[in-house]
């Protein structure tokens, strides 16, 4: 029984799930050719995807084709917003659904995204059929477009997300999760993935840089040059992930929004709003990314931390999550926050990608 605890989280009865499926691939010039112009090969792709998705039952489906990210949340008001370089899609899976279309008519996107997002109630146990339900959507597609030659990176993606103080605000009720590996979960289900692809399990938190923690720090806050503040602050999380033995873990202090990917397919990367972070799971040598801005105090400061292979059990992930927890819950120590009125939120990630 002890050792089937090591193995099992309680997270909040309150928690969010999220799940969502997002299928890209690359059309070559050839493939732009067989429409009239570039408005109707999308409207082509609309008409055909839709149809296919009414059939099997997916209800909130979105194709882009401005080239930016899909970054999903929950939310209570369905809307979407753009960035330069995102699209910010907000819902809450209980009850909105849209198909929608994103493009402009005279740019032909280096890459063409279908963005499933799963709807419904208990999304955690219904995930392998709707994954199953996204390949035959995708299957039947390309059967129909010209030229099909064109090959989909499918990325699966199911967000856990939870108050960590949430019994200090009187909300006591939790589940225990194994937080089993989303390969055999699927596997279990018939739902079958090919043996060749990478999976992603990781952890995030977010600490804002409130007045009180800038009142905290303020002797090693100069006007202008926060480099002391940041340091101070990357060295306890550093040396929080350190005691808890996790070794694959990032801070991101700089404005950037962080986003994780196995290096095995990506190199860690940057634009002027995403900083993609690459790690490779495969390896137990540890893997620590420091980035901030000396020169700005952000709003935000984000954290990442990746489970590695060998947090990697049969039971699932929830011997891992008990240490984010506990790291998580030293290093917010540091600062000055009420559990009983401020949140801090906990993602935890499950992602699996392949060529199909």
């Amino acid at each position: 029984m002890a050792s089937m605890n090591l193995h099992r989280v309680y997270i909040p009865t309150s928690a969010r799930n999220n799940h969502y499926i997002l299928a890209e691939f690359k059309p070559e010039d050839s493939f732009y050719h067989c429409f009239d112009d570039i408005e109707s090969c999308y409207e082509r792709i609309a008409r055909q995807l839709f149809a296919l998705c009414d059939e099997y039952e997916l209800h909130n489906v979105h194709l882009i084709a401005n080239d930016k990210l899909p970054v999903v949340r929950f939310h209570e008001e369905a809307y979407t917003l753009q960035t330069e370089k995102q699209m910010l899609f907000f819902y809450n899976p209980r009850y909105h659904e849209a198909h929608k279309t994103y493009f402009d008519a005279t740019w032909k996107a280096r890459k063409i995204r279908i963005l499933f997002l799963a709807t419904g109630e208990e999304l955690r146990a219904q995930a392998a059929n709707f994954h199953t339900r996204v390949r035959k959507v995708l299957a039947e597609l390309k059967a129909r477009l010209p030229e099909p030659e064109f090959q989909y990176r499918v990325r699966d993606h199911q967000h856990l997300t939870y108050d960590l103080f949430a019994k200090q605000k009187g909300n006591k009720e939790s589940y225990g999760y194994k937080l089993r590996a989303l390969y055999p979960r699927y596997q279990a289900r018939n739902c079958v993935l090919p043996a060749e692809h990478s999976e992603m399990t990781y952890a995030t938190f977010s600490i804002p840089v409130t007045r009180a923690i800038k009142t905290a720090y303020q002797t090693i806050t100069l006007d202008g040059h926060y480099s002391g503040f940041y340091n101070l602050i990357a060295d306890k999380f550093q040396s929080a992930c350190a005691q808890r033995q996790l070794t694959h873990c990032a801070m991101v202090a700089d404005g950037r929004l962080p986003i994780v990917r196995s290096s095995k397919f990506d190199n860690s990367d940057m634009n002027r709003e995403l900083q993609k972070l690459s790690f490779d799971q495969n390896s137990d040598t540890p893997q620590i990314n420091i980035i901030f801005n000396e020169q700005k105090l952000v709003e935000m400061m984000h954290f990442v931390v990746v489970a590695k292979r060998s947090d990697k059990h049969d039971m699932g992930y929830g011997k891992f999550m008990n240490q984010v927890e506990a790291m998580i819950r030293d290093f917010a120590a540091v600062f000055p926050i009420s559990a009983e009125k401020q949140d801090l939120n906990v993602r935890f990630f499950q992602h699996i990608s392949y060529d199909y």
